[in-house]
């Protein structure tokens, strides 16, 4: 049975004697009067980490709606399953992907209705879920490792009984079908949360081919990235300052209050990370001999963050949401530009012209009553209240311009694009790994 601790930071809920629900005003999402607003039902996002015995959910996000919807919704009495948009809500899941640190994720699903869920709303959770999980699969630079929990959360509340139904699926699993899993409440959660910091110095040069000169310069980037990555899985992480054993306890050798406990809300580790010039003795590599007509160069140092429960920490998964962390934000970065190149019709200049990028900076913000931060990316040119009014669209809470926290400075990370007409011999190392 999987137990999933439930907490909307800043504030609580709580089950009176294990039949009623009580509220506090502001902790759901929206308000059990929905109905008389108009709306047939509401749905999101929630947002938490997973660990072998509970999901813990500390977040949860509307799907904010399209233009069109919210006309069409003032007209609507009934929740109709054709208004619960798989392709918007899968885009809300990849913005949203992009604003958590190391260490959460989308965990699934809500939906608020006035009424008690049948088949055909448990299928379109369903199909989500799946959907969700498949596209934000595609962005990653990393895989999910064999012993971390692949259950996805689906919570239907009903209004009008105050009912809550929580199943979970297997995503895996494609034909699996819905566990029913306990959906409970836990004072503290907000707080008990260990924070990990690492400055990454990042230049990673990207040679291009004859062949790949002609790809687009998102193609050739994302395949470089693919191998950069490899090194950040392989790095060496320092741990303030030591080599831990990864199967060690995060909190070893850490003070205890007079219960027993640890106060989390007082560590923030700082971490380090060496990658390795040289390969294993066991290995080689060969260097083959391209001819290249072209590069493409990310260089800069990037701010990262990562957020482990403090219950029982192990010290492999503090690296493990670190080592994401780095991934995902360069990843984003660079999606993030070139979405903007995109939108704002900035044509690839040509021959043996150069293009440079200052790609966009991270912003954190607090969650009131969490040490949790999220994030965000900001171009120089982008104001505080725009930063401020994204963050409340895509996350469904209220943030103050003073609380963003600038992390970086404007230009910290940059990207710089050649290409040749007259290619050139180059030595690349191209990373073939064989075993002797």
């Amino acid at each position: 049975m999987l137990y999933i601790f439930f907490s909307y930071l800043g504030d609580r809920i709580i089950l009176s004697n294990g039949k009623n629900l009580h509220r506090r005003r502001g902790c759901w999402p929206v308000s059990f009067k929905h109905k008389s607003q108009g709306k047939a039902f509401v749905s999101g996002l929630l947002i938490g980490q997973c660990s072998s015995q509970k999901d813990y959910v500390i977040l949860a996000t509307r799907t904010p709606p399209k233009e069109e919807q919210n006309e069409n919704l003032k007209h609507q009495q009934k929740a109709k399953l054709d208004n619960l948009d798989e392709e918007w809500a899968t885009e809300h899941a990849n913005q949203v992907s992009r604003m958590l640190p190391g260490g959460l994720l989308v965990l699934g699903v809500f939906i608020i209705t006035t009424l008690e869920m049948g088949n055909d709303f448990q299928n379109a959770l369903r199909r989500l879920v799946f959907a969700m999980e498949k596209s934000m699969n595609k962005r990653r630079l990393w895989n999910f490792t064999e012993e971390e929990v692949s259950e996805r959360v689906t919570l239907h509340v009903c209004s009008s009984t105050k009912k809550i139904f929580c199943r979970t699926y297997d995503i895996h699993d494609p034909k699996s079908s819905a566990k029913p899993a306990d959906w409970k409440y836990q004072n503290g959660l907000s707080t008990s949360w260990l924070s990990l910091e690492c400055t990454v110095h990042i230049n990673i040069h990207i040679p291009l081919s004859t062949t790949s000169v002609s790809y687009t310069l998102e193609k050739n980037t994302k395949n470089g990235l693919v191998r950069w990555a490899k090194q950040i899985e392989n790095g060496v992480y320092l741990i303030n300052g030591q080599v831990k054993d990864e199967d060690c306890d995060l909190l070893e050798g850490q003070k205890k209050s007079s219960r027993g406990n640890v106060q989390a809300t007082s560590h923030c580790f700082d971490v380090k990370v060496l990658t390795h010039l040289l390969l294993n003795s066991d290995r080689r590599s060969t260097a083959t001999v391209q001819i290249c007509s072209g590069s493409v160069n990310l260089k800069g140092a990037v701010k990262c963050r990562a957020y482990i429960h403090s219950s029982k920490p192990k010290v492999k998964d503090a690296v493990q949401a670190m080592k994401r962390d780095i991934l995902n934000t360069v990843a984003d970065r660079c999606e993030i530009l070139f979405e903007d190149l995109l939108l704002n019709e900035v044509p690839e200049k040509k021959d043996s012209e150069k293009e440079f990028h200052i790609l966009p900076h991270r912003v954190f913000v607090p969650i009131p009553g969490s040490t949790i931060m999220l994030c965000d990316y900001k171009f120089g040119d982008e104001s505080a209240e725009e930063m401020r009014d994204h963050f409340i669209e895509m996350l469904d809470h209220m943030i103050q311009i003073e609380d963003l926290e600038i992390a970086e400075e404007i230009n910290t990370a940059c990207m710089r694009y050649s290409v040749n007409t007259e290619a050139s011999w180059t030595a690349q190392m191209m990373n073939i790994l064989k075993t002797n």
